[in-house]
């Protein structure tokens, strides 16, 4: 019998909050997490801000010891951080590591779009090019591999179902959540941990500011430079953080007596074929609105039963294409499109972690009755416009609210749809 996979858990690691409970009340404010950042100035980089989780290392020391600590770079600090959060949060204890028990019936689905390029930067290059290999220690491969997130979780939760890490360049976070529901559907696990991290390293963004489609004309501004859905949009702002949502059969949160957030009621993935508009770079937007269809046809669901889109959206010349995908997926016209709004226009884009932090905000959205402001979209892009009244600017109270799409169009053309149905006994 095919399972329901629904959310039990959440943890969360972003540039404007570190906890669930705080996310969800800085989604509620509109409050950015984007700041100046020094390094990228005194490394003239065009942009100049960034979302950087905060006080992130006095966090991990409560989470870690030292010894855990000095093998962990930002981006497994910012995925253990946040799969302990999701994994407590739906009732479990962390377990001793002098506990030998292994939960075989859950495993995690946890990728990053480039991992620990920090360490890479900062550490292998250097001393190997100096001829100092022997210093580089014995914890170099597990910082730097990209299953290395996974790996870390599974020794930090003893889980012993299928543990791997998923690189989908910005669709990530929303394909390991697919992949997740999917295993549980087919019974092949109990539950699954599912997301994405991403580090904060000058590294992982120098290449994106060389193909200038960061923003470059807000360094003043910093709050004000994530523009999705703007007329004056210069490019996307970079940031880090890790999403990890715990999936679990119906019948076990129901045994068990869990917290259901929502259901994960249809999920989709495919690849636009570098056709059609589509190319490295850009999606194909016959691609798109299959994915949405799809996803939609997964989970018995009609278009005209969405009640709001969280877009990728990353206030770069790709919205008003997107925007228009949308409409022919969920065959509306702008008297009546559904409510629509961009996380990174708080956040920034997180690149790998980005679709699975968005689905947090998504699944903290259905579950409290509210949508989230857009920012810095007062003046909507011209080809947006006839959707304006569609963009909340400053949050909406939304108690029917039931149905949400998150989807996630990353480089290579790939695209990732998960639908959220908010969870009634």
């Amino acid at each position: 019998m095919t399972q329901r996979a629904v959310v039990t858990g959440l943890g969360v690691i972003a540039p404007n909050a570190n906890t669930v409970a705080d996310f969800a009340q800085a989604l509620r404010e509109g409050r950015s997490g984007i700041r100046a950042v020094e390094k990228l100035t005194q490394l003239n980089f065009g942009c100049q801000v960034a979302g950087i989780p905060q006080g992130i290392d006095a966090l991990a020391q409560s989470y870690f010891g030292e010894a855990e600590l000095l093998a962990m770079n930002s981006n497994l600090r910012y995925a253990g951080i946040a799969a302990i959060d999701a994994w407590r949060d739906a009732g479990f204890e962390r377990p001793s590591p002098e506990d030998d028990d292994v939960h075989w019936d859950t495993g995690a689905i946890l990728g990053t779009g480039t991992g620990g390029l920090d360490t890479m930067g900062e550490k292998i290059v250097p001393l190997t090019d100096a001829g100092k290999v022997r210093r580089l220690g014995s914890t170099m491969v597990e910082q730097v591999m990209s299953s290395g997130i996974s790996a870390k979780v599974a020794g930090l939760l003893a889980l012993g179902n299928q543990v791997s890490s998923n690189s989908s360049a910005c669709s990530t976070g929303t394909e390991a959540i697919v992949e997740g529901a999917m295993r549980i559907r087919h019974g092949l696990a109990t539950r699954m941990l599912c997301g994405g991290s991403e580090g904060s390293s000058h590294y992982i963004w120098a290449g994106f500011d060389a193909m200038r489609v960061l923003c470059r004309a807000f360094n003043d501004a910093p709050e004000r430079a994530s523009r999705p859905m703007s007329a004056s949009a210069a490019g996307f702002v970079p940031s880090a953080g890790a999403g990890v949502v715990l999936l679990e059969s119906l019948d076990s949160a129901l045994q068990r007596g869990a917290r259901i957030y929502a259901e994960v009621v249809g999920v989709a993935v495919n690849c636009g074929g570098h056709r059609g508009g589509g190319s490295m770079t850009a999606p194909n937007p016959d691609g798109v609105r299959r994915c949405v269809r799809a996803a939609l046809a997964d989970g018995n669901l009609r278009p005209d039963q969405v009640d709001a889109i969280n877009g990728h959206l990353t206030a770069t010349g790709a919205d008003p294409n997107e925007v228009r995908a949308w409409a022919a997926a969920l065959e509306r016209t702008p008297d009546n499109f559904p409510p629509i709004v961009s996380t990174k226009s708080m956040i920034g884009h997180a690149l790998g972690a980005a679709g699975a932090i968005e689905s947090i905000a998504s699944i903290l959205m259905l579950h409290h009755g509210f949508i989230h402001p857009s920012l810095n979209c007062e003046d909507v892009h011209p080809e947006i416009l006839p959707y304006a009244d569609a963009i909340p600017h400053t949050v909406r109270e939304a108690p029917t609210l039931r149905v949400m799409v998150k989807a996630g169009f990353g480089f290579g053309d790939v695209n990732a749809c998960a639908v959220f149905r908010k969870w009634e006994n």
